[in-house]
């Protein structure tokens, strides 16, 4: 399999950055620069090699037409209700964006399309991002983006009738819609400059109040806050309209919060919990109380009423207290508290009563992720949804009078689950921490050591790696593939003090236990390093490329997704000053510039050394993780990388940083990034 590539002639130039008298070389900074045409040849260019390379895997269209086949099966969301109806997603098998549907609360039967992406939108790179009913369920408010931007356009409709209205907003991000009244609350940034709207800094995001059928330049700006340009806010009021909040952050991590009663005249906003140190999200009202959910003061999350009028912290009562579970969301439903708990990285759910109590657990799979949980004071049913490994997303509804759960939708598929199993196992890390992992392969594995196996981390940001359904996964575990997922500190599984375990001067930790999943593997017989591949998507990237740069002898192949690779420059874009509270900044001080420095994916590539066979992989509207960070690794990867391992980087077109992507380019996408590693692994496709 060993070939020697001949990649594109990357131009090098020189360009330094001072930091703190290190002068630190960029040759590849030109790359910055996304829609020059230099990039443009250099894009064209690279992907030429890439697919080339993969166009010569005599099994990728074997991959391709088993992925799509096990693709192609009815899926379902959970509904949720909009005034007299309920509103869910749907898709057939293989269209490329979900079809949203809506049916009378009291006739199943009843349904129909209320939006069609792909009738709208015939290419499949527009998707419905934003959906948002008004609270008497009159109208749907909706965002659509163009080929997975973070940049939302709005729309609204009349659910009853289909009719479109002429209102539109534009260059919304980070937002959402608060109904109240005759239209809604909504964050914008200004229009940024022409030609660098996917890269450009955001900053001064601002408050604006709709009335429906005005033009967007009548919206009344509600809030906005100059002092702090790299500040964000949302709106949510609750769904009697009594109370509107307001969400202040710096970075994704922590929020102040402030309240307003609606209800009476010339109210001001008043401050619930000021300040960044903890997370808190109202979950609703319950009369005149607000249901809050925090872990101010408890990392693992606690449940509290507070009073509107009396907000302050120390006034607060207590609903539900911190346990030895993280608790990560709840719902009001009729005159009860559905409490979605994780336990080691797995779901569960419990039903409180309005005043806290405990009253029953709502049973689930083992090893499975609660999806979602959908309920209204105003309705008995509630719908959840949950998926595994091997199980797809299965939607239910729950009963609260009676108690008893029903399958509403569970899919039907061409892949036994019955002939896998998952464990989850607890391995040590360097510093003797305990981190879990799940393991998924077909029953009766031979423990040879010599298994492919597919190692998946990301470790950052309070996200929890929980047991999620990837159609694209099964491919590799039909073909005896073992899955490993390990739980990495840096994400929630154990609450504020996991996450925080993961970050800044702690950031090592997660490489350390990625690392030592790895060796785990290895020394438990799973498999060894020709036969192990790692893969990571966005912090996961970095994850990745901090992985291979630290360890190259223990991986064979590597797939870093729309990675953060350049650490000391992410925050110069779009919205990655926010990623300060997880990294810290090279201009914070010396000492944390030393600190990013030492694991900056880019800034670790050393020269003669074999790196693990690497697919990376990016979008040309990843306006999240700008793709300059990938376009840099690779350039930098293949100047400097020795012996036969192909450095690769595939460049997908109108593609953003995967949030709306159409069905037929995740399945280009997966079957090439499966065909590279069934064919670096030595696998066989039959």
């Amino acid at each position: 399999m060993a070939q020697k590539l001949e990649y594109p002639a990357t131009k090098e130039i020189v360009w330094e950055e001072d930091h703190y008298g290190f002068l630190v070389g960029d040759p590849y900074h030109w790359l910055e620069n996304d829609t020059s045409a230099e990039t443009t040849e250099w894009v064209q260019a690279e992907n030429k090699v890439t697919n080339e390379y993969l166009g010569g895997i005599s099994f990728r269209d074997k991959i391709k037409k088993r992925m799509t086949k096990l693709w192609n099966f009815k899926k379902s969301t959970a509904p949720f209700k909009a005034g007299p109806n309920y509103l869910y997603y749907r898709n057939d098998g293989i269209q490329n964006q979900n079809v949203l549907y809506v049916r009378p609360v009291n006739n199943s039967k009843a349904e129909r399309i209320l939006l069609d992406p792909n009738k709208l939108w015939s290419k499949g790179t527009t998707s419905l991002s934003t959906i948002s009913a008004s609270n008497d369920g009159k109208y749907l408010g909706y965002g659509i983006s163009v080929g997975g931007s973070d940049w939302e356009e709005y729309h609204v409709m009349n659910i009853e009738t289909g009719d479109s209205l002429p209102d539109v907003i534009k260059w919304v991000k980070f937002s959402g819609m608060a109904w109240y009244g005759n239209g809604f609350y909504y964050s914008r940034y200004d229009e940024p400059q022409k030609g660098h709207e996917l890269s450009q800094k955001n900053e001064n995001q601002k408050v604006y109040y709709h009335k429906l059928g005005t033009k967007q330049s009548d919206d009344r700006l509600f809030y906005e806050n100059p002092k702090y340009p790299l500040r964000s806010y949302t709106v949510q009021v609750t769904q009697d309209e009594h109370f509107l909040l307001l969400y202040e952050t710096e970075s994704t991590s922590g929020n102040a919060l402030y309240v307003k009663d609606l209800k009476k005249a010339d109210a001001k906003l008043i401050p619930v919990i000021e300040g960044f140190e903890s997370d808190n999200n109202v979950i609703d009202n319950i009369g005149n109380k607000l249901v809050l959910l925090t872990n101010n003061n408890a990392p693992r999350y606690r449940m509290v009423f507070v009073n509107p009028d009396a907000p302050s912290v120390d006034k607060w009562e207590y609903l539900i207290q911190e346990n030895n579970d993280v608790i990560e969301g709840a719902t009001v439903a009729w005159d009860k508290i559905v409490v979605k708990y994780m336990k080691d990285a797995s779901s569960r759910l419990y039903i409180y009563d309005s005043i806290g109590a405990n009253q029953k657990e709502i049973p689930l799979a083992t090893f499975c992720t609660v999806d979602a949980i959908n309920g209204n004071q105003k309705d008995s049913l509630l719908f959840y949804s949950y998926a595994s490994f091997t199980v797809p997303t299965t939607v239910m509804k729950y009963n609260i009078l009676t108690g008893v759960s029903t399958v509403v939708e569970k899919p039907d598929m061409d892949f036994n689950a019955d002939n896998y199993e998952t464990k989850e196992i607890f391995y040590t890390s360097k510093d003797g921490t305990k981190v879990p992992m799940f393991i998924v392969h077909k029953k009766g594995l031979k423990m040879n050591g010599n298994n492919p196996t597919y190692l998946y981390g990301y470790g950052g940001f309070n996200i929890s790696i929980t047991p999620q359904f990837k159609t694209e996964r099964l491919v590799f575990l039909e073909r005896g593939g073992v899955l490993a997922v390990a739980c990495i500190r840096g994400g929630g599984e154990y609450g504020e003090d996991w996450h925080h375990a993961g970050i800044k001067w702690s950031k090592q930790n997660v490489f350390d236990d990625f690392i030592a999943a790895a060796q785990y593997l290895i020394s438990e017989k799973y498999t060894n390093s020709d036969k192990l591949a790692i893969g990571g998507r966005s912090n996961g990237g970095l994850l990745i490329g901090a992985a291979i740069t630290q360890h190259p002898e223990l991986f064979k192949v590597a797939i870093p997704s729309v990675g953060v690779m350049d650490m000391l420059r992410y925050h110069k874009f779009t919205i990655g000053y926010a990623w300060a509270s997880d990294y810290g900044t090279c201009e914070e001080s010396q000492e944390m510039f030393m600190n990013l420095l030492k694991y900056s994916p880019l800034h670790n590539i050393k020269d003669s050394v074999a790196y693990p066979a690497t697919l990376i992989t990016t979008g040309d509207h990843d306006d999240r993780v700008v793709p300059a960070h990938s376009f840099k690794f690779a350039a930098t990867m293949q100047a400097k990388s020795i012996g036969d391992n192909p450095i690769l980087i595939r460049i997908d077109g109108m593609a953003g940083h995967g949030s709306g992507k159409p069905t037929a380019k995740l399945i280009d996408e997966y079957t090439d990034i499966w065909s590279f590693i069934f064919y670096n692994l030595g696998m066989k496709m039959e």
